[in-house]
């Protein structure tokens, strides 16, 4: 699949109407889309999530300012954002979450 915004566009409402069940259309943009992003962020993270996560540990225990407590997370996840989240989406409602 080319990865045209129109072709992933499509794409995206392809996916959305297997949940037609489940989920009213109206709903789509408010619920669906909004997950659907969330898990592309995830994926593009995902490579370098567990060197943010030793990295933010390291970061907690230093006593330092913000902008250098960010310019260290941004350098272990080596792209211009970072989750320092222990969840994911494959976690989320199992019975692995204890808030």
């Amino acid at each position: 699949m080319s990865e045209t915004p129109n072709n992933l566009a499509s794409y995206i409402w392809s996916l959305a109407d297997l949940l037609r069940g489940d989920f009213k259309q109206s709903q789509y943009g408010r619920i669906i889309l909004p997950f659907t992003l969330l898990r592309r962020l995830e994926c593009v993270l995902e490579a370098t999530k567990a060197d943010v996560l030793v990295a933010a540990d390291k970061v907690a225990a230093m006593s330092i300012p913000e902008e250098a407590e960010e310019k260290m997370l941004l350098r272990a996840a080596g792209l211009s954002f970072f989750n320092t989240s222990k969840m994911d989406l494959s976690k989320l409602g199992g019975d692995g979450y204890r808030g």
